[in-house]
């Protein structure tokens, strides 16, 4: 019996009614051009998943909407039979996504430590993930900076470095953060130890180097983290743009910390850069690496070209997907229409906006293009090899845990691209149109 394939695809400039599904029915054949090939039999890392981040920010603009489009919202994202998030990540205190600048503690021994602000938008928001999930979800900590009096500067924002007398402080800190969402029943899967540590930032921002990274994981972190027992919760190094992420695992990891590593988390915003993920996973194959931010900046977009924008983001997804990605985490998952709020006007795209003058909420093109992503690779499968005749076509391919074969096609370039998809010596052809993504299941 010949396989069948299943396709969903979206194409255009962004209008949402140029969509179609259709089923295609392999034959047998012996096509040399334009040929895309899938070698199940070849296989690399496992996924676990997608994800968003839930902020200040966007838990605020949540608390306006209704009941109906909160549901919708959830639904979209966690629910098992759509985009079926399985991670969220949290900011610990204040971040440029915040309403202003917030910290739980600002007394050394930390006696005012304060969950008020967490439990006032980011909570409530997060309850109703986990309601959508039907499930708890994976939660990433990330810091953006530790508070004012730890600093050398003197200040959450503008950089500066955590005092060297502060390292214990802050680790016991980090860990008090945690131990509150576990005592509330939350599921901590991940910490990353310093979000952006090159960055000096007019907003919440810390700097380390690798070597000051290092010293702080192996000598205050790890320690407070074994004697409150949190060892299980899994560390990821450097959470910032990948084009120094090798540097920052091979200067970190050696023979005392690999144990304390699960491996590096990164963001997108300097360049494709796959092949440093390539070297990460050649010298450290244990390790995982994982993208735990990506957004569409509009001060380096604006809204003129939201699918180049949406195609653009899918290039860097796919890439990621194809040099050992095991989870990508989306910056956040909400915002207004301006792209905030943001207490330093550093707006960006999200997939769902909601304008909150008309209280309505709108679906962005991101949105379709990450369901379309998620709907092939889905939590528990396994990427195997292909190959494609043009580099403007790009093809991630998946198998799934029930063993059917999952392929997403990317097509941004002004030009219609015929395919056939080869899988041993059976064949489909397709039609890949301009400016598209396309999903495809292949079962029988």
């Amino acid at each position: 019996m010949n396989p069948t394939m299943n396709v969903s695809m979206i194409y255009g400039q962004g209008k949402w009614d140029q969509q179609f599904h259709q089923t295609v029915l392999f034959r047998p054949g012996e096509t040399e051009n334009k040929v895309i090939n899938l070698y199940p039999e070849i296989t690399y890392q496992t996924f676990e998943g997608f994800g968003g981040a839930i902020t200040d920010a966007a838990g605020y603009v949540y608390s306006q909407m209704n009941d109906a489009q909160k549901q919708a919202l959830m639904n979209a994202y966690f629910s098992p039979d759509r985009m079926n998030y399985q991670f969220v990540r949290i900011p610990i205190d204040s971040c440029d996504f915040s309403l202003n600048q917030y910290e739980a503690s600002s007394k050394p021994d930390l006696s005012d430590f304060s969950f008020e602000r967490v439990e006032k938008y980011i909570l409530p928001m997060l309850d109703d993930a986990e309601k959508a999930a039907g499930r708890k979800l994976k939660l990433l900590l990330s810091p953006w900076s530790p508070p004012a009096y730890m600093k050398t500067n003197g200040e959450r924002a503008h950089g500066g470095k955590l005092k060297p007398e502060c390292y214990g402080l802050w680790a016991e800190y980090l860990c008090r953060y945690i131990q509150e969402y576990k005592n509330r029943g939350y599921h901590v899967a991940g910490l990353t130890l310093q979000n952006e540590a090159k960055a000096v930032q007019t907003w919440d921002s810390c700097v380390f180097t690798a070597q000051e990274e290092k010293v702080f994981l192996k000598d205050s972190m790890w320690p407070a983290m074994e004697r409150h027992g949190l060892t299980d919760i899994q560390v990821y190094l450097w959470d910032h743009n990948k084009e120094r992420v090798w540097e920052w695992m091979r200067d970190i990891i050696d023979e005392e910390t690999n144990s304390m590593i699960a491996g590096a988390a990164f963001h997108w915003y300097s360049g494709d850069h796959f092949e440093a993920l390539d070297i990460c996973k050649e010298k450290y194959p244990d390790k995982k690496l994982i993208v735990s931010e990506s957004c569409v900046e509009y001060y380096k977009f604006g809204d003129a070209d939201v699918c180049g924008a949406t195609l653009r983001l899918s290039h860097e997804l796919m890439g990621d997907l194809n040099h050992g990605v095991s989870a990508f985490i989306d910056w956040n998952v909400l915002l207004d229409e301006r792209g905030g709020p943001n207490y330093v006007n550093n707006f960006c795209l999200a997939p769902f906006l909601y304008d909150t003058k008309e209280k309505r909420l709108h679906p962005q093109l991101l949105s379709q293009y990450f369901e379309h992503f998620a709907h092939a690779v889905i939590p528990g499968s396994v990427r195997i090899a292909s190959s494609r005749y043009a580099s403007d076509i790009e093809v991630t391919a998946w198998k799934q845990p029930d063993g059917t074969l999952a392929l997403v096609m990317l097509n941004p370039s002004e030009e219609i691209k015929p395919v056939c998809v080869r899988l041993n010596d059976q064949e489909a052809d397709l039609i890949l149109y301009p400016r598209s993504i396309s999903s495809a299941c292949i079962r029988g």
